[in-house]
């Protein structure tokens, strides 16, 4: 008898596996609480020291935002980079920047390549195509090479002969440069400063600190760091950082701190008046009130409270706030000026 197909049971189908669930944010906010410990202990494989940068370099990157470290040679500021890097399993490019770097050095360049006769122009990607762009020593290259980082920086993507070219996420860049009064170097514009959400100052470190440094960059190798999280972690932890409610009264001090930096206006302060050439934009207090919502989340809380803005304030004024020769003349300091802010401003 012949058989036809039709007369043949099908198989079973297979059993399609349910969706894994989305984790909540409550889970992110645990996770990323748990996990602080983790990371702190793989960046004390290699960095001795220094809490208060690294909690501000961790604010600065949970909260999607760009950051300048300033200090001397020596102070480990690329290691510190490339180590965050490590820990996150963010593609990591290092820029050098030097006197002759071109803004083509950085973004790409077009060139002619031939293929079977035909020949056309083909866009080559330069290292801002990458998760954490380390701009090494940024003062040391000219301003025009330095704006080219501003569209990257604020709309995360360059534009080469016309093409927009959107850059993967997510997107930092880390960029150190020395002091300004250090010979060879060129200050950055303020359009550029006002890009970085923090400027983090790194000084010399205790003697006890240093011994320890010493001791382990002169013996024998270290562990390498174990990364803890992959990119879709970090956009997700922005989106939870944005969602930490905030009180209107401390949103409110975030404005007032950066209002009552500005000249000019009859609510300043007497000390700003005479000391300020040029102060705090809107920027400064949306960073403030961002940076803050990332502190809180990385020391275990689900709310911003003034003492957010106030740890924060250092480093998201010191690079908007211009003062005056008056200022220079009596010995003042941005550093002095933040901090009579701090004292003033209610």
């Amino acid at each position: 008898m012949e058989i036809q197909s039709s007369d043949i049971p099908a198989a079973p189908a297979s059993p399609v596996a349910p969706p894994l669930p989305q984790p909540t944010e409550k889970d992110t906010v645990e996770q990323l609480g748990a996990a602080r410990d983790r990371i702190l202990g793989e960046l004390r494989k290699v960095i001795v020291g220094q809490e208060a940068v690294i909690e501000q370099i961790l604010t600065a990157l949970l909260a999607g935002g760009h950051c300048l470290i300033t200090g001397a040679p020596g102070l480990a500021k690329t290691l510190l980079v490339k180590s965050i890097a490590d820990i996150f399993h963010l593609e990591f490019q290092r820029i050098q920047f030097t006197p002759d770097l071109m803004p083509a050095d950085i973004i790409g360049v077009e060139i002619l390549q031939e293929s079977d006769g035909d020949r056309r122009l083909e866009f080559v990607k330069g290292p801002i195509f990458a998760n954490m762009v380390l701009a090494d020593e940024i003062n040391r290259t000219p301003p025009k090479t330095q704006a080219a980082l501003l569209e990257a920086m604020q709309e995360h993507q360059v534009t080469a002969a016309g093409t927009r070219h959107v850059l993967s996420e997510p997107f930092f860049v880390l960029a150190t440069q020395n002091p300004i009064e250090m010979e060879g170097t060129y200050p950055l514009p303020e359009a550029q400063l006002d890009r970085f959400m923090f400027n983090v100052v790194i000084d010399y470190l205790p003697e006890n600190d240093e011994v320890a440094v010493v001791q382990q960059t002169t013996g024998a190798k270290g562990e390498p760091i174990t990364p803890i999280f992959h990119g879709e972690d970090v956009m997700r932890f922005h989106e939870v950082v944005r969602s930490v409610p905030v009180a209107e009264d401390v949103v409110r001090y975030a404005v007032r701190l950066a209002g009552a930096s500005r000249p000019g206006q009859e609510s300043t302060p007497d000390f700003v008046k005479d000391w300020v050439g040029w102060g705090a934009g809107t920027r400064a207090a949306q960073y403030l009130v961002l940076g803050g919502k990332a502190r809180a989340i990385l020391q275990g809380r689900s709310h911003v409270t003034p003492e957010d803005i106030k740890a924060l304030a250092h480093p998201v004024l010191r690079h908007r706030i211009l003062i005056n020769y008056r200022a220079e003349a009596e010995g003042v300091t941005v550093e002095s000026v933040v901090d009579k802010l701090l004292e003033t401003v209610k």
